[in-house]
């Protein structure tokens, strides 16, 4: 009898990872948000003085958006509109998340916490064509979510999927619908149930996530991750080598969990996405997570989140599932 070893993860640049554009773009639709989620640093934020309350501008997400056709084709996976907030209060997603998928050449996903996902808004979005949409609920109990989704109501947004799903089938509609649980002391046991509640009801796919802390905003989640790494060797974080983010404010970020503002690389308004990604600051933050050197810049080496990314062969990922969608829709 053998004893199978672990193959020991790469770091760098290979398979979707490509040195001449992010694999994946997240468009950072606004700062707004309608919940209090106890996982999410969104409470908090909105208090601070990092908080701006400003949305995505449309002619930034036309102008990233043609550089992804231009740059990305064969590269960029799939844009993302999500964020710090919850992209359907912005005026004018449906023409941002429209204008990308008719003229990006990728697959263009939302993720939303489905509390506005009434009748008139599901058929705005279906509209737009978008491929995936990523609705996070995180519980299968009315109790569990009431205690997690602070202010939102599991009956409501429980009913606003289903339409959704009954929506997408009836109208002829592509869309992959997925679902989203993020394990915490809250839900526990509850995923099973969740999973199979869900597929039961025409759902793509179920995404069963890992807590992690926004890059050390949450406290005591934190304080979690970090008992739990202990004396663990650090490895390099994912996200230098695969995406790039646009912000509210306009800015390049390298960090999808910044909620401080200290992984801002450039304004976009006076560079490109291709100039940022093949640039210096790239070159040398890549330098610094292979040599375990995080104190320039100092948020990396703040965060205690580093253990909760995966590289493409260290098991599955949302990636994974996007490119088996992207694979299925493009083929």
């Amino acid at each position: 009898m053998t004893t199978e070893t672990k193959k020991k993860p790469q770091y760098g640049f290979y398979g979707r990872l490509s040195p001449e554009f992010p694999s994946q773009i997240i468009i950072d639709s606004t700062e707004l948000c309608n919940l209090a989620c106890i996982h999410c640093p969104h409470p908090a934020f909105k208090q601070s003085e990092h908080y701006s309350g400003k949305s995505q501008s449309p002619e930034l997400n036309q102008k990233i958006v043609d550089e992804i056709r231009e740059y990305g084709k064969g590269i960029t996976q799939y844009i993302r509109y999500t964020g710090e907030g919850e992209p359907l209060l912005h005026r004018y997603i449906y023409d941002m998340m429209g204008y990308a998928v008719k003229n990006s050449g990728t697959m263009v996903t939302l993720t939303t916490n489905g509390t506005l996902l009434t009748g008139p808004r599901i058929e705005k979005v279906l509209e737009t064509g978008v491929n995936v949409i990523d609705i996070s609920t995180d519980a299968f109990t009315e109790e569990a979510y009431a205690t997690i989704r602070v202010n939102g109501d599991l009956k409501i947004v429980r009913q606003n999927i289903i339409n959704l799903i009954k929506k997408n089938n009836e109208n002829g509609h592509k869309a992959k619908i997925i679902l989203s649980f993020i394990e915490q002391p809250q839900n526990a046991g509850e995923g099973p149930l969740f999973e199979q509640f869900w597929k039961d009801q025409g759902a793509d796919y179920v995404v069963v996530r890992r807590l992690h802390s926004g890059a050390g905003a949450v406290a005591n989640l934190a304080e979690d991750l970090v008992k739990e790494a202990g004396d663990s060797e650090r490895t390099p974080c994912l996200y230098p080598w695969e995406r790039i983010i646009l912000n509210p404010r306009g800015e390049l970020v390298f960090c999808p969990q910044d909620w401080v503002h200290g992984s801002m690389v450039a304004d976009y308004r006076n560079t490109t996405v291709r100039e940022v990604w093949k640039g210096e600051f790239y070159k040398k933050l890549r330098e610094a997570h292979m040599c375990n050197k995080y104190d320039n810049p100092q948020f990396c080496g703040n965060c205690p989140d580093w253990k909760q990314t995966r590289w493409p062969d260290e098991g599955r990922s949302y990636a994974d599932m996007i490119e088996e969608f992207k694979n299925k829709e493009f083929e």
